[in-house]
């Protein structure tokens, strides 16, 4: 029997595809200031590139 194919983590930011970065700044509550940043290959869905390509094309 077949097994469903599983989709691969991106191998670029190993599955972490949005952190947040620290700028320096306080806030007045006494909280650091983050940035979102995004994996730019994936575009922050944490999956591999082809494996999102067959998934859109076998309709999942």
């Amino acid at each position: 029997m077949t097994q469903p194919r599983t989709k691969r983590v991106c191998s670029h930011c190993d599955g972490f595809p949005v952190v947040h970065i620290t700028t320096g700044a306080i806030t007045p509550a006494g909280t650091r200031r983050t940035l979102p940043a995004t994996c730019p290959r994936c575009q922050g869905t944490g999956l591999h590139p082809a494996s999102l390509a067959l998934a859109a094309r076998a309709g999942r």
